[in-house]
């Protein structure tokens, strides 16, 4: 049985803005951080307003915990030239939850496809390597409810198994709310619901 994969990359700050040339057409490549397809659109609309003056502006994101959303966009240039080479590079740096855009100012010369995947790629390579990746934990929440006298033994078992808890109601009967990493979620969930008086709900 394979573990259960559990993190994911993504970048934590806008990159630097990369430039790659090519016989006189320019590439600016940018790479984001995102997170919802809103966020996407105002980030290619405020590009496409600060180069107002550019031929393309191509793109390629990925989104969701389990890399399950994702999409290339050529923007006019020719089938697969531009927003699968970016696309590579997101695949290559294994990123979700990011946004590459290639802005494009044609310089005169046409660079044929093979010239064409070769820039958006580099523009895109070059913007991640601007940036700064992180690898974060997919975690799942659980709620526990108990009452006072029941606190020492929660908070024994909070200690012991190192657990996260990301909010607390301390009365008469107590609520936490942890968060465990999902490949650790299971067994969690397994000690507490064997634990007399504390019940686990998840979140």
């Amino acid at each position: 049985m394979e573990p259960t994969k559990d993190t994911y990359n993504t970048i934590t700050s806008p990159s630097k803005e990369v430039i790659f040339k090519d016989r006189g057409s320019k590439f600016y490549g940018y790479a984001f951080p995102v997170k919802t397809e809103v966020e996407i659109k105002e980030h290619i609309e405020n590009l496409k307003k600060s180069h107002f003056n550019a031929r393309h502006w191509c793109y390629a994101w990925q989104l969701g915990k389990e890399y399950n959303q994702y999409r290339a966009n050529d923007d006019g240039e020719p089938s697969n030239s531009a927003g699968m080479p970016i696309y590579g590079q997101l695949q290559s740096f294994n990123l979700t939850n990011t946004l590459i855009v290639v802005v494009r100012y044609f310089g005169g010369t046409k660079l044929g496809v093979g010239g064409l995947i070769q820039a958006y790629k580099t523009a895109a390579q070059w913007a991640l390597e601007e940036s700064k990746i992180i690898e974060k934990t997919i975690d799942v929440h659980f709620k526990l409810l108990f009452d006072y006298p029941e606190m020492n033994i929660v908070m024994r078992i909070v200690k012991d198994q190192n657990l996260k808890i990301i909010h607390q109601k301390l009365e008469l009967n107590c609520e936490y709310t942890l968060s465990i990493r999902l490949k650790d979620a299971d067994r969690i969930f397994n000690v507490f619901d064997n634990t007399y008086k504390v019940e686990i709900k998840k979140l």
